[in-house]
This record gives C-alpha cells, sequence and structure tokens, in this order.
C-alpha cells in the first residue's frame, strides 16, 4: 500500500519536497554524503577535526562502583553526535565511547579548531 501525502502517491525511494528542496526517506537518505557542519562549535566537529591525533577521555560512570571514573587513552578514529570511537595501537584494542559520560578530554598537542566556530561580533 503506498502512502498519501498532499494527495499524491508516494512510492519508496522517492524523497517529499520542502520549499523545493528534496526532503529524503530511509531508502533515499543513504545516497547522501554526510557534511561536516562547521557553524557551530560541538564536541564531535572539535574531534572530527582532531582525528588521528591522540587524546585522553576522562569518563565518569555514576552507576558503576567498580568503574566510577576512568581514563581511556587512545587515537580519535570516528567522532559524532553521542560517541567517541578511538583505537590503542599497541594493543590493538578499539573503544567506543559514549559522550554521555565524558567529562573532558585532554590532548598532547595543539587542538585543530575552525575560524568558523568562533563567533563574529
Amino acid at each position: 500500500m503506498n502512502n498519501n501525502y498532499m494527495g499524491q502517491t508516494i512510492f519508496p525511494g522517492q524523497p517529499l519536497f520542502s520549499n523545493n528542496t528534496p526532503v529524503p526517506d530511509q531508502q533515499t537518505a543513504q545516497t547522501i554524503t554526510p557534511m561536516l557542519p562547521l557553524e557551530q562549535s560541538y564536541i564531535e566537529n572539535i574531534l572530527r577535526l582532531n582525528k588521528g591525533k591522540k587524546i585522553r577521555v576522562h569518563m565518569t560512570f555514576p552507576d558503576s562502583n567498580e568503574f566510577r571514573d576512568r581514563e581511556f587513552s587512545g587515537i580519535i578514529e570516528q567522532a559524532g553526535r553521542d560517541h567517541i570511537i578511538i583505537s590503542e595501537p599497541g594493543s590493538g584494542k578499539w573503544e567506543l565511547l559514549l559522550m554521555i559520560y565524558v567529562d573532558f578530554i585532554t590532548f598532547d598537542e595543539p587542538i585543530n579548531y575552525s575560524e568558523e566556530f568562533i563567533p563574529k561580533d
């Protein structure tokens, strides 16, 4: 059964339009290349600009007695809105860390930061 949107039959994979701009559904969204939004200094954007650098991620897990406060060390592989993926070259271990538990992140070298993040007066 086809969905009906504003009196028009919509077929799977066919984008909807909003202000003459196609709005992708789940099938067409896979073909769109994600872009790094440089207009805001979100943590994930800063981490993406520093991909490949070694970091220490300081985290607190409030519901755990065994792993209450932990520090994770590794190379930034990927960063998303809610996670960081780091690798430890010495051990070959990769870790997926949830941003919700991050207290702060330290670098041993200068941090790449975009001029676009600096507010214009």
